[in-house]
Protein backbone atom coordinates (compact mmCIF):
# COMPACT_ATOMS: atom_id res chain seq x y z
CA UNK A 1 0.00 0.00 0.00
CA UNK A 2 1.44 3.42 -1.16
CA UNK A 3 0.92 6.41 1.21
CA UNK A 4 -2.17 8.46 -0.16
CA UNK A 5 -1.12 12.50 -0.67
CA UNK A 6 -4.15 13.19 1.35
CA UNK A 7 -2.50 12.17 4.37
CA UNK A 8 0.70 13.27 6.05
CA UNK A 9 1.13 9.57 7.86
CA UNK A 10 -0.14 6.43 8.59
CA UNK A 11 -1.15 5.22 11.93
CA UNK A 12 -2.08 1.51 11.74
CA UNK A 13 -3.45 0.49 14.96
CA UNK A 14 -6.74 2.48 17.34
CA UNK A 15 -5.63 1.47 20.67
CA UNK A 16 -3.99 3.55 23.21
CA UNK A 17 -0.35 4.08 21.26
CA UNK A 18 -1.86 4.15 17.83
CA UNK A 19 -4.64 7.00 19.28
CA UNK A 20 -1.96 8.83 21.19
CA UNK A 21 0.77 8.98 18.15
CA UNK A 22 -2.49 10.65 15.85
CA UNK A 23 -2.84 12.78 18.30
CA UNK A 24 0.38 14.55 18.38
CA UNK A 25 0.38 14.62 14.94
CA UNK A 26 -3.30 16.09 14.67
CA UNK A 27 -2.18 19.17 17.26
CA UNK A 28 0.30 19.47 15.63
CA UNK A 29 -1.26 20.56 12.08
CA UNK A 30 -0.33 17.63 10.53
CA UNK A 31 -2.82 14.83 8.94
CA UNK A 32 -3.43 11.15 10.18
CA UNK A 33 -5.05 8.25 8.33
CA UNK A 34 -5.78 6.03 11.56
CA UNK A 35 -6.52 2.64 10.59
CA UNK A 36 -8.02 0.32 13.11
CA UNK A 37 -9.63 -3.17 12.03
CA UNK A 38 -12.29 -3.90 14.61
CA UNK A 39 -15.67 -2.38 13.13
CA UNK A 40 -14.33 -2.78 10.03
CA UNK A 41 -17.43 -4.47 7.22
CA UNK A 42 -15.99 -7.49 5.85
CA UNK A 43 -14.61 -6.64 2.60
CA UNK A 44 -12.59 -4.38 4.70
CA UNK A 45 -11.13 -6.96 6.20
CA UNK A 46 -13.48 -6.36 9.27
CA UNK A 47 -12.23 -8.52 12.41
CA UNK A 48 -11.25 -7.90 16.12
CA UNK A 49 -9.26 -9.72 18.54
CA UNK A 50 -9.68 -12.11 21.42
CA UNK A 51 -9.47 -9.77 23.97
CA UNK A 52 -11.54 -6.89 22.81
CA UNK A 53 -15.44 -6.61 23.55
CA UNK A 54 -15.83 -3.57 21.18
CA UNK A 55 -14.56 -1.43 18.45
CA UNK A 56 -13.99 1.38 20.61
CA UNK A 57 -10.34 3.16 20.01
CA UNK A 58 -8.30 3.12 23.18
CA UNK A 59 -10.23 0.40 24.75
CA UNK A 60 -9.09 -1.07 27.94
CA UNK A 61 -8.92 -5.01 27.82
CA UNK A 62 -7.52 -5.85 31.05
CA UNK A 63 -7.53 -3.51 34.03
CA UNK A 64 -9.45 0.01 34.76
CA UNK A 65 -5.89 1.47 36.43
CA UNK A 66 -3.49 3.40 34.80
CA UNK A 67 -1.81 2.67 38.20
CA UNK A 68 0.14 4.98 40.62
CA UNK A 69 -0.37 8.93 39.85
CA UNK A 70 2.07 9.67 42.56
CA UNK A 71 5.18 12.12 40.40
CA UNK A 72 7.53 12.17 43.62
CA UNK A 73 8.05 8.71 44.28
CA UNK A 74 6.61 6.56 41.58
CA UNK A 75 8.26 6.06 38.06
CA UNK A 76 4.71 5.40 36.72
CA UNK A 77 3.47 8.27 38.37
CA UNK A 78 6.15 10.75 36.93
CA UNK A 79 5.55 9.14 33.58
CA UNK A 80 1.74 10.72 33.92
CA UNK A 81 2.97 13.96 34.83
CA UNK A 82 5.90 14.12 32.11
CA UNK A 83 3.14 13.28 29.54
CA UNK A 84 0.70 15.62 30.66
CA UNK A 85 3.29 18.28 30.16
CA UNK A 86 3.40 17.17 26.21
CA UNK A 87 -0.35 17.45 26.38
CA UNK A 88 -0.97 13.92 25.83
CA UNK A 89 -4.66 12.92 24.78
CA UNK A 90 -4.59 8.89 26.93
CA UNK A 91 -4.39 11.53 30.25
CA UNK A 92 -6.33 13.68 29.05
CA UNK A 93 -9.29 11.62 28.44
CA UNK A 94 -8.14 9.50 31.83
CA UNK A 95 -9.05 12.54 33.77
CA UNK A 96 -12.28 12.83 32.11
CA UNK A 97 -13.15 9.36 32.72
CA UNK A 98 -11.40 9.10 36.46
CA UNK A 99 -12.91 6.76 39.10
CA UNK A 100 -11.80 7.16 42.98
CA UNK A 101 -9.06 4.75 43.36
CA UNK A 102 -7.20 6.53 46.19
CA UNK A 103 -3.57 7.23 45.28
CA UNK A 104 -3.67 5.05 41.84
CA UNK A 105 -5.30 6.64 38.63
CA UNK A 106 -8.25 4.41 37.85
CA UNK A 107 -10.78 5.25 34.88
CA UNK A 108 -14.21 4.32 33.58
CA UNK A 109 -13.17 2.24 30.53
CA UNK A 110 -16.59 3.29 28.47
CA UNK A 111 -16.13 6.63 28.96
CA UNK A 112 -12.41 6.93 28.84
CA UNK A 113 -12.52 5.10 25.32
CA UNK A 114 -15.15 7.33 24.37
CA UNK A 115 -13.99 10.75 25.54
CA UNK A 116 -10.70 9.50 23.16
CA UNK A 117 -12.53 8.08 19.92
CA UNK A 118 -14.56 11.34 20.51
CA UNK A 119 -11.79 13.55 20.64
CA UNK A 120 -10.12 12.08 17.35
CA UNK A 121 -13.47 11.79 15.01
CA UNK A 122 -13.90 15.43 15.72
CA UNK A 123 -10.39 16.95 15.20
CA UNK A 124 -10.19 18.13 11.15
CA UNK A 125 -6.87 16.41 10.63
CA UNK A 126 -7.61 13.08 11.87
CA UNK A 127 -9.45 10.00 9.67
CA UNK A 128 -10.60 7.18 11.59
CA UNK A 129 -10.69 4.66 8.69
CA UNK A 130 -11.89 0.92 9.81
CA UNK A 131 -9.81 -1.66 7.79
CA UNK A 132 -7.82 -4.19 8.39
CA UNK A 133 -3.95 -3.23 7.25
CA UNK A 134 -2.19 -7.02 6.45
CA UNK A 135 1.15 -5.49 5.43
CA UNK A 136 3.53 -2.76 6.21
CA UNK A 137 3.44 -0.21 3.41
CA UNK A 138 6.06 0.17 0.71
CA UNK A 139 6.54 3.74 1.14
CA UNK A 140 5.31 6.91 3.33
CA UNK A 141 5.35 7.54 6.81
CA UNK A 142 3.97 5.04 9.04
CA UNK A 143 3.66 4.35 12.53
CA UNK A 144 2.37 0.97 13.50
CA UNK A 145 1.00 0.38 16.95
CA UNK A 146 -0.83 -2.67 16.36
CA UNK A 147 -0.05 -4.15 19.99
CA UNK A 148 0.70 -7.84 21.08
CA UNK A 149 -2.43 -9.38 19.53
CA UNK A 150 -1.43 -8.36 15.97
CA UNK A 151 -3.41 -9.90 13.28
CA UNK A 152 -1.36 -12.87 11.90
CA UNK A 153 -1.19 -11.41 8.16
CA UNK A 154 0.40 -8.31 9.39
CA UNK A 155 2.50 -10.05 12.09
CA UNK A 156 3.89 -12.56 8.87
CA UNK A 157 5.08 -9.36 6.77
CA UNK A 158 6.26 -7.57 10.08
CA UNK A 159 8.59 -10.98 10.73
CA UNK A 160 9.36 -10.46 6.52
CA UNK A 161 10.65 -7.50 7.12
CA UNK A 162 12.65 -7.84 11.00
CA UNK A 163 13.97 -11.44 10.69
CA UNK A 164 12.79 -11.00 14.46
CA UNK A 165 10.62 -13.60 15.21
CA UNK A 166 8.09 -13.23 18.59
CA UNK A 167 5.07 -14.42 17.37
CA UNK A 168 2.15 -17.22 18.95
CA UNK A 169 3.90 -18.77 21.64
CA UNK A 170 3.77 -18.50 25.84
CA UNK A 171 6.00 -16.02 26.37
CA UNK A 172 6.72 -16.42 30.06
CA UNK A 173 9.44 -14.04 31.45
CA UNK A 174 11.51 -13.64 34.59
CA UNK A 175 11.59 -11.76 37.09
CA UNK A 176 14.22 -9.11 36.98
CA UNK A 177 15.43 -7.66 40.73
CA UNK A 178 17.31 -4.05 41.24
CA UNK A 179 20.26 -5.02 42.15
CA UNK A 180 20.60 -2.44 45.43
CA UNK A 181 18.36 -4.96 47.22
CA UNK A 182 20.60 -7.93 46.73
CA UNK A 183 22.34 -9.20 49.44
CA UNK A 184 26.18 -8.85 48.65
CA UNK A 185 27.00 -10.87 51.87
CA UNK A 186 25.23 -13.98 51.00
CA UNK A 187 25.74 -13.68 47.19
CA UNK A 188 28.82 -13.46 45.37
CA UNK A 189 29.71 -12.19 41.45
CA UNK A 190 31.52 -15.01 39.37
CA UNK A 191 31.09 -16.97 36.42
CA UNK A 192 30.76 -20.64 35.68
CA UNK A 193 34.21 -22.17 35.90
CA UNK A 194 35.08 -18.54 35.68
CA UNK A 195 34.89 -17.98 31.69
CA UNK A 196 35.51 -15.03 30.58
CA UNK A 197 34.85 -13.32 27.13
CA UNK A 198 36.02 -9.29 26.28
CA UNK A 199 32.53 -7.85 27.47
CA UNK A 200 32.79 -9.55 31.10
CA UNK A 201 32.57 -7.71 34.24
CA UNK A 202 35.54 -7.72 36.33
CA UNK A 203 34.87 -10.85 38.51
CA UNK A 204 32.47 -12.32 36.55
CA UNK A 205 29.17 -11.96 34.90
CA UNK A 206 26.75 -13.44 37.25
CA UNK A 207 25.65 -12.72 40.84
CA UNK A 208 25.06 -16.34 42.90
CA UNK A 209 22.56 -16.76 45.21
CA UNK A 210 23.54 -20.72 47.19
CA UNK A 211 20.82 -23.06 48.29
CA UNK A 212 21.85 -25.84 50.55
CA UNK A 213 19.60 -29.62 50.01
CA UNK A 214 16.74 -28.31 52.79
CA UNK A 215 16.60 -24.83 50.86
CA UNK A 216 16.86 -26.20 47.79
CA UNK A 217 14.22 -28.95 48.66
CA UNK A 218 11.54 -26.40 50.21
CA UNK A 219 12.03 -23.94 47.16
CA UNK A 220 11.02 -27.48 44.61
CA UNK A 221 7.88 -27.57 46.64
CA UNK A 222 6.80 -24.33 46.65
CA UNK A 223 7.42 -24.36 42.97
CA UNK A 224 4.68 -27.49 42.91
CA UNK A 225 2.15 -25.56 45.49
CA UNK A 226 2.78 -22.30 44.64
CA UNK A 227 -0.75 -20.54 42.78
CA UNK A 228 -0.44 -20.53 38.82
CA UNK A 229 -2.22 -18.42 36.56
CA UNK A 230 -5.04 -19.71 34.44
CA UNK A 231 -5.20 -19.87 30.46
CA UNK A 232 -7.85 -18.02 28.39
CA UNK A 233 -9.56 -20.52 26.54
CA UNK A 234 -8.24 -18.33 23.16
CA UNK A 235 -4.81 -19.33 24.78
CA UNK A 236 -4.88 -22.85 25.28
CA UNK A 237 -4.05 -24.20 22.07
CA UNK A 238 -1.03 -21.82 21.67
CA UNK A 239 2.91 -23.41 22.40
CA UNK A 240 4.87 -22.54 25.17
CA UNK A 241 8.04 -21.00 23.03
CA UNK A 242 11.17 -23.91 23.84
CA UNK A 243 13.26 -21.06 25.15
CA UNK A 244 11.45 -19.87 27.65
CA UNK A 245 9.40 -22.93 29.41
CA UNK A 246 8.18 -21.74 33.23
CA UNK A 247 10.48 -23.46 35.99
CA UNK A 248 7.45 -24.40 37.36
CA UNK A 249 6.88 -26.99 34.01
CA UNK A 250 10.43 -28.07 34.66
CA UNK A 251 10.40 -28.68 38.84
CA UNK A 252 7.26 -31.03 37.52
CA UNK A 253 9.57 -33.06 35.50
CA UNK A 254 11.91 -34.30 38.65
CA UNK A 255 12.86 -33.16 41.58
CA UNK A 256 16.49 -32.66 40.73
CA UNK A 257 15.79 -31.30 37.02
CA UNK A 258 16.28 -27.92 37.92
CA UNK A 259 19.98 -28.50 39.77
CA UNK A 260 21.30 -30.18 36.24
CA UNK A 261 19.56 -27.55 34.36
CA UNK A 262 19.12 -23.14 35.19
CA UNK A 263 20.11 -24.08 39.20
CA UNK A 264 22.91 -26.17 38.09
CA UNK A 265 25.61 -25.28 41.20
CA UNK A 266 28.67 -26.84 39.12
CA UNK A 267 32.02 -24.63 37.95
CA UNK A 268 30.24 -22.54 40.90
CA UNK A 269 32.70 -21.64 44.03
CA UNK A 270 30.97 -19.60 46.79
CA UNK A 271 33.62 -17.91 48.26
CA UNK A 272 31.79 -17.93 51.88
CA UNK A 273 32.37 -21.50 52.41
CA UNK A 274 36.07 -21.57 52.39
CA UNK A 275 38.42 -24.22 54.21
CA UNK A 276 41.23 -26.07 54.42
CA UNK A 277 40.34 -28.52 52.30
CA UNK A 278 38.07 -26.13 49.77
CA UNK A 279 40.93 -22.87 50.18
CA UNK A 280 38.47 -21.93 46.78
CA UNK A 281 34.92 -22.29 48.49
CA UNK A 282 32.82 -25.28 47.29
CA UNK A 283 29.74 -25.91 44.89
CA UNK A 284 26.33 -25.51 46.71
CA UNK A 285 23.97 -28.08 46.38
CA UNK A 286 22.23 -25.91 44.21
CA UNK A 287 22.43 -22.11 42.64
CA UNK A 288 19.71 -19.14 41.07
CA UNK A 289 22.00 -17.12 39.49
CA UNK A 290 21.17 -13.41 37.57
CA UNK A 291 22.33 -11.88 34.93
CA UNK A 292 22.80 -7.90 34.40
CA UNK A 293 19.93 -7.04 32.32
CA UNK A 294 20.74 -3.23 31.62
CA UNK A 295 23.66 -1.38 30.88
CA UNK A 296 23.62 0.85 34.46
CA UNK A 297 24.22 -2.32 35.94
CA UNK A 298 20.81 -1.40 37.93
CA UNK A 299 18.70 -4.41 37.00
CA UNK A 300 19.38 -8.49 37.13
CA UNK A 301 17.46 -10.91 35.72
CA UNK A 302 16.58 -14.36 37.49
CA UNK A 303 18.34 -16.71 34.72
CA UNK A 304 15.96 -19.61 33.92
CA UNK A 305 12.96 -18.23 35.95
CA UNK A 306 10.39 -17.49 33.61
CA UNK A 307 7.40 -18.60 35.33
CA UNK A 308 3.55 -18.58 35.66
CA UNK A 309 3.57 -18.08 39.18
CA UNK A 310 0.88 -15.33 40.23
CA UNK A 311 2.41 -12.09 41.83
CA UNK A 312 1.82 -12.73 45.41
CA UNK A 313 3.34 -16.61 45.10
CA UNK A 314 6.36 -15.17 43.22
CA UNK A 315 7.07 -12.51 45.59
CA UNK A 316 6.28 -15.06 48.81
CA UNK A 317 8.83 -17.36 46.99
CA UNK A 318 11.42 -16.39 45.54
CA UNK A 319 12.16 -14.07 49.11
CA UNK A 320 13.07 -17.36 50.62
CA UNK A 321 15.85 -17.49 47.95
CA UNK A 322 19.53 -17.26 50.07
CA UNK A 323 20.51 -13.18 49.36
CA UNK A 324 16.98 -12.42 48.22
CA UNK A 325 14.99 -12.21 51.54
CA UNK A 326 14.65 -8.18 51.11
CA UNK A 327 14.31 -8.18 47.29
CA UNK A 328 12.30 -5.18 45.29
CA UNK A 329 11.18 -6.28 41.88
CA UNK A 330 11.11 -4.18 39.32
CA UNK A 331 9.09 -6.89 36.89
CA UNK A 332 7.89 -9.99 37.85
CA UNK A 333 7.05 -12.92 35.75
CA UNK A 334 4.24 -13.69 33.37
CA UNK A 335 2.46 -15.75 31.05
CA UNK A 336 2.02 -13.96 28.01
CA UNK A 337 0.78 -14.95 24.39
CA UNK A 338 2.76 -12.22 23.34
CA UNK A 339 3.89 -10.31 19.27
CA UNK A 340 6.88 -7.85 20.14
CA UNK A 341 10.12 -6.45 18.38
CA UNK A 342 13.52 -7.84 19.33
CA UNK A 343 13.23 -3.54 19.46
CA UNK A 344 17.45 -3.81 20.46
CA UNK A 345 18.19 -4.98 17.14
CA UNK A 346 15.58 -3.82 14.48
CA UNK A 347 14.76 0.09 15.76
CA UNK A 348 16.93 2.79 16.32
CA UNK A 349 16.74 5.16 18.81
CA UNK A 350 13.65 7.48 17.07
CA UNK A 351 12.14 3.78 16.93
CA UNK A 352 12.87 3.48 13.12
CA UNK A 353 12.71 -0.07 11.30
CA UNK A 354 15.69 -0.22 10.70
CA UNK A 355 15.63 -2.18 6.83
CA UNK A 356 12.66 0.03 6.51
CA UNK A 357 13.03 3.94 7.95
CA UNK A 358 10.09 5.22 7.20
CA UNK A 359 7.90 3.09 9.15
CA UNK A 360 8.02 3.45 13.31
CA UNK A 361 7.07 1.09 15.74
CA UNK A 362 4.96 2.20 18.59
CA UNK A 363 3.06 0.69 22.10
CA UNK A 364 3.71 -2.74 23.21
CA UNK A 365 4.60 -3.71 20.26
CA UNK A 366 8.36 -2.33 21.38
CA UNK A 367 8.85 -4.52 23.93
CA UNK A 368 6.99 -2.07 26.79
CA UNK A 369 4.37 -3.16 29.59
CA UNK A 370 1.42 -0.82 30.20
CA UNK A 371 -1.04 0.72 29.06
CA UNK A 372 0.59 4.43 30.29
CA UNK A 373 3.83 2.77 28.59
CA UNK A 374 2.48 2.07 25.39
CA UNK A 375 0.79 4.89 25.24
CA UNK A 376 4.10 7.14 25.88
CA UNK A 377 5.73 5.11 23.44
CA UNK A 378 2.79 6.01 20.82
CA UNK A 379 3.18 9.82 22.28
CA UNK A 380 7.10 9.70 21.28
CA UNK A 381 6.78 8.33 18.03
CA UNK A 382 4.14 11.31 17.01
CA UNK A 383 6.68 13.51 18.21
CA UNK A 384 9.57 11.88 16.10
CA UNK A 385 7.31 12.02 13.15
CA UNK A 386 5.89 15.07 13.40
CA UNK A 387 9.25 16.44 13.73
CA UNK A 388 10.35 14.62 10.39
CA UNK A 389 7.29 16.71 8.77
CA UNK A 390 8.53 19.89 10.02
CA UNK A 391 12.11 19.08 8.64
CA UNK A 392 13.52 19.46 12.13
CA UNK A 393 16.33 17.44 14.01
CA UNK A 394 15.21 15.46 16.84
CA UNK A 395 16.62 16.23 20.20
CA UNK A 396 16.95 12.82 22.33
CA UNK A 397 14.99 13.09 25.43
CA UNK A 398 16.70 13.16 28.81
CA UNK A 399 17.54 9.58 30.08
CA UNK A 400 16.85 10.89 33.37
CA UNK A 401 13.21 11.90 32.38
CA UNK A 402 10.38 8.58 32.57
CA UNK A 403 10.29 9.21 28.91
CA UNK A 404 13.77 9.04 28.10
CA UNK A 405 14.61 5.99 30.23
CA UNK A 406 12.13 3.56 29.37
CA UNK A 407 12.84 4.76 25.44
CA UNK A 408 16.51 4.58 25.45
CA UNK A 409 15.49 0.63 27.34
CA UNK A 410 13.72 -0.51 24.05
CA UNK A 411 16.30 1.31 21.80
CA UNK A 412 19.78 0.66 23.00
CA UNK A 413 20.15 0.35 27.13
CA UNK A 414 18.55 -3.57 27.25
CA UNK A 415 20.31 -6.61 26.34
CA UNK A 416 19.22 -7.79 22.80
CA UNK A 417 19.94 -11.66 23.63
CA UNK A 418 17.14 -11.24 26.54
CA UNK A 419 15.08 -8.04 25.69
CA UNK A 420 11.71 -8.99 27.31
CA UNK A 421 8.43 -6.38 27.88
CA UNK A 422 9.01 -3.89 30.55
CA UNK A 423 7.17 -1.71 32.86
CA UNK A 424 9.08 2.17 33.60
CA UNK A 425 10.98 1.43 36.82
CA UNK A 426 13.23 3.26 38.83
CA UNK A 427 15.83 0.72 37.73
CA UNK A 428 15.89 1.81 33.76
CA UNK A 429 17.04 5.70 35.25
CA UNK A 430 21.16 6.44 35.52
CA UNK A 431 21.52 5.94 38.77
CA UNK A 432 22.11 8.15 41.92
CA UNK A 433 24.41 6.31 44.14
CA UNK A 434 25.30 9.54 45.99
CA UNK A 435 22.00 9.68 47.16
CA UNK A 436 20.63 7.61 50.63
CA UNK A 437 18.39 4.87 49.54
CA UNK A 438 15.55 6.47 51.43
CA UNK A 439 15.41 10.11 49.31
CA UNK A 440 16.61 8.22 46.27
CA UNK A 441 12.75 7.88 44.47
CA UNK A 442 12.37 11.86 45.46
CA UNK A 443 15.87 12.71 43.89
CA UNK A 444 14.94 10.72 40.65
CA UNK A 445 11.74 12.56 40.12
CA UNK A 446 12.88 15.63 41.10
CA UNK A 447 15.93 15.55 39.01
CA UNK A 448 13.23 13.93 35.58
CA UNK A 449 10.99 16.91 36.25
CA UNK A 450 14.15 19.67 36.14
CA UNK A 451 15.55 17.66 32.59
CA UNK A 452 12.21 17.98 30.91
CA UNK A 453 11.37 21.54 31.97
CA UNK A 454 14.84 21.80 30.09
CA UNK A 455 14.61 20.19 27.50
CA UNK A 456 11.42 21.80 26.57
CA UNK A 457 12.62 25.22 27.26
CA UNK A 458 15.39 24.49 23.84
CA UNK A 459 12.51 24.20 21.84
CA UNK A 460 8.46 25.51 22.92
CA UNK A 461 7.42 24.25 20.01
CA UNK A 462 7.64 20.65 21.06
CA UNK A 463 4.86 21.42 23.11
Amino acid sequence: MKQSPAYDVHVIGGGLAGSEAAWQLARRGFSVRLSEMRGAIAEKGGTTTPAHQGDGLAELVCSNSFRSDDDTSNAVGLLHHEMRALDSLIMRAGEKARVPAGSAMAVDRDVFSAEVQRTLLEHPNVTVVRERIDHLPAAGLTIVATGPLTAQALAESIVSATGQERLAFFDAIAPIVHHDSIDMDVCWIQSRWNKRTDASNENGDYINCPMNKEQYLAFHQGLLDGEKTEFHEWEKDTPYFDGCMPIEVMAARGVDTLRFGPMKPVGLDNPRDCTPEYPQGRWPYAVVQLRQDNKLGTLWNMVGFQTKLKHGAQVELFRTIPGLEQAEFARLGGLHRNTFLNSPLVLDAQLRLRSAPHIRFAGQVTGCEGYVESASIGLLAGMMAACDLAGRVWEPLPRSTALGALLSHITGDAEAETFQPMNVNFGLFPPLHEVKKKDRKLAYTSRAKSDLQGWLAQSPARR
